[in-house]
């Protein structure tokens, strides 16, 4: 915090927005040096602690430990500029103006207000808020978003037939460039696959979230479906699915899932 020149880190599970921020920070505030990047709340915190940025940008939802978590364990000290997919909500839980946020996709001008706070603070040797009361008004705000109707059927074209494949039968998503593949039991109990034209990330906001977990950025899985999971290198892991060949990575930024390993 008292070095002249100011450094932030990003933290986002997405790595493209990772690279569209940066970009935007080095046109908008081009003293700023991104000194870190995390892929989830906890690199988030290991890597605030490493280097102890002047500014952290923390996407509000990440796998495992969430922004806010994340937020809690930083602490005071730092400037805290939250990203979030829930425009409606999080410009009512931000109302507060001692927080800051960035609605996904980030906007210039967004961007450049938010930007012109944070110097200004900085540049009056303002000290950062004591954030604890107002994070957990926007934990309760976040955590009251409404969660939709879990999807129940996933409708996919099998040879020239359309066929109605129920997600308690379905193994496991797999994303394929543009497509998503879907591998399912069909009605003999055989392993069957279809390829559909949505991205994995549409799929897992209306999936169940206690059945169907993420484990990398290409692979969600059926927790119900899965036979066993095998340690890898460097805090990886593959997953085994019951009567089936296949052998799906888990991603580091996923192993809690099986924390117990």
């Amino acid at each position: 915090m008292s070095s002249s020149r100011p450094t932030a880190l990003i933290a986002d599970d997405e790595p493209l927005l990772r690279s569209s921020l940066t970009r935007m920070l080095a046109q908008t505030w081009p003293e700023l040096s991104i000194v870190a990047e995390a892929r989830n709340g906890r690199e988030a915190v290991e890597q605030y602690q490493a280097h102890k940025p002047t500014v952290c940008f923390l996407d509000v939802h990440m796998p495992g430990m969430t922004g806010i978590e994340a937020a809690r364990q930083i602490g005071r000290g730092v400037h805290l500029v939250f990203v979030t997919a829930y425009s409606e909500y999080a410009v009512e839980a931000f109302t507060q103006g001692a927080l800051d946020y960035l609605v996904k996709p980030v906007d210039p001008v967004r961007l450049a207000d938010t930007v012109a706070r944070i110097r200004e603070r900085i540049g009056s040797a303002q000290e950062a808020p004591d954030i604890e009361n107002l994070l957990d008004k926007l934990e309760a705000r976040l955590q009251k978003k409404a969660a939709p109707e879990p999807l129940r059927w996933i409708k996919a074209m099998v040879g020239q037939s359309l066929r109605m494949i129920p997600v308690t039968d379905i193994d496991f998503l797999r994303s394929d460039e543009k497509y998503t593949l879907i591998a399912w039991r069909g009605e003999d109990g055989k392993p069957a696959e279809a390829l559909i034209r949505s991205s994995l990330k549409e799929l897992l906001d209306q999936l169940d979230a206690t059945h169907f977990v993420q484990v990398h950025r290409s692979v969600v899985v059926n927790m119900n479906m899965v036979s066993h999971v095998t340690r890898g290198e460097n805090e990886t892991a593959t997953v085994f699915m019951k009567g089936r060949a296949d052998k799906l990575p888990v991603s580091r930024s996923y192993l809690h899932h099986f924390k117990q390993m």
